[in-house]
């Protein structure tokens, strides 16, 4: 394909994922809409498609309030949080040792300061899931509160770029919450030991969900997996993360419409990443069970073609010579580069199972992840893509894959 063909391509792709379709979020009609999309355009190019259905919550938000006597608090609705009308005595916490000594039955719970600094990790979540984040939720479910309220700040590398983050988003998790800034938090603190009411206005709602894979080549026992995630969080046109993935996907599912090799290509659209049960990740490592020794090499995109700077490849577990070909190939393009190691993706996933793994991203991306004010926010709309950077790395991925 022309790389002037697949810049007009790319360019149409991203308005179709990004402005037609309105919310990818697991379990939205618009993720149905975007998987759909997907199977549909890259079967067009002689893929094998095969989709797997999964069971899933969407939510609805209709917003929350909170008021101490006469004043009234902003507060949001923790996404996937059930929702609730309590009026109770408010108690305030800011560290582990303070839930564990005290009586919570009951009352509103305000979390603050240090026990607040980060995102909690959703307690079934099997990829990242710190020892502390799992006494602090375990120690909340025991204790009962009727209603937690949280003051946070920012915690890009966990939450991304919004302010303030909700630091309970967990549809496993059924004590009511919702989160407020750290100011607000200062505003509410005088008030513990008194009567709140908090009003949370929120529902969770069973839906369905599904994986996209497709396939081409001879031989399944020696495969070459590349993966983007097609879901973004609710509020967020999700442009680099991740419209962009799937881009480069269905790019070089048309460059490599010719493949008749002996190896297979898989190229998977995971459905999942930005959602707390990761339904997709989970579904493709069941069924792959045992047969991760088959996968050669994964290539994930997550974070790609932002406007600025270079697009990156960090690599995972590669040998020696296989360092040295992807070197060889992606040098050869101006607007790639070398990156550092990183965790937060689905090529870890592969990285766990011991298999080979290249992470394509762009650089602003990995070098602001704990800084950034973009992901998971408004802000990451078609905007900020340089849609010729998407190609670039279609094209070197192509070449990769051919030699």
């Amino acid at each position: 394909m022309e790389t002037e063909k697949a810049y007009k391509k790319s360019v149409s792709y991203l308005k179709t994922l990004c402005e037609d379709i309105k919310d990818r979020s697991v379990g939205s009609a618009g993720n149905r809409q975007a998987t759909d999309f997907f199977n549909k355009e890259i079967s067009s190019f002689g893929w094998n498609c095969e989709t797997s259905e999964l069971n899933v919550v969407d939510w609805e938000d209709r917003g929350a309030t909170l008021q101490a006597e006469d004043i009234s608090f902003k507060v949001s609705v923790s996404p996937y949080s059930l929702g609730c009308n309590v009026k109770e005595e408010l108690t305030s916490i800011s560290n582990i040792e303070e839930i564990e000594r005290t009586d919570k039955s009951g009352k509103i719970v305000l979390l603050y300061g240090e026990i607040a600094r980060e995102q909690l990790m959703p307690k079934n979540f099997v990829f990242f899931n710190p020892e502390e984040h799992q006494r602090i939720i375990a120690l909340l479910e025991e204790k009962k509160p009727a209603a937690i309220v949280s003051a946070t700040g920012r915690n890009a590398a966990l939450a991304g770029g919004v302010y303030p983050f909700p630091l309970i988003e967990d549809g496993d998790f059924d004590i009511p919450s919702v989160y407020m800034t750290e100011e607000e938090g200062r505003r509410l603190l005088p008030h513990t030991g008194k009567s709140v009411q908090l009003k949370s206005h929120s529902r969770r709602i069973p839906a369905k969900a599904s994986n996209v894979i497709a396939r081409k080549g001879k031989n399944a026992t020696e495969r070459i997996v590349i993966t983007a995630h097609i879901d973004a969080k609710k509020g967020t046109p999700g442009a680099i993360d991740n419209a962009t993935g799937i881009m480069v996907l269905l790019l070089v599912a048309e460059m490599l419409e010719d493949y008749d090799g002996d190896r297979m290509l898989e190229l998977v659209a995971l459905n999942g990443e930005d959602y707390y049960a990761v339904p997709g990740q989970m579904d493709y490592i069941y069924n792959n069970q045992n047969k991760f020794n088959e996968i050669l090499l994964n290539i994930n995109i997550d974070g790609a073609g932002y406007k600025a700077g270079k697009s990156t490849f960090s690599l995972f577990n590669l040998s020696e010579k296989m360092q040295k070909k992807v070197n060889d190939i992606f040098t050869e393009y101006n607007g790639i580069t070398e990156g550092i190691q990183w965790s937060q993706g689905d090529h870890s996933i592969f990285v766990q199972q011991g298999c080979p793994a290249i992470a394509v991203s762009s650089k602003w991306f990995i070098d602001n992840m704990d800084s950034q004010t973009i992901t998971h926010t408004p802000k990451d709309n078609a905007g900020i893509v340089d849609c010729r950077k998407v190609v670039e790395i279609a094209e070197a991925l192509n070449w990769l894959i051919r030699r």
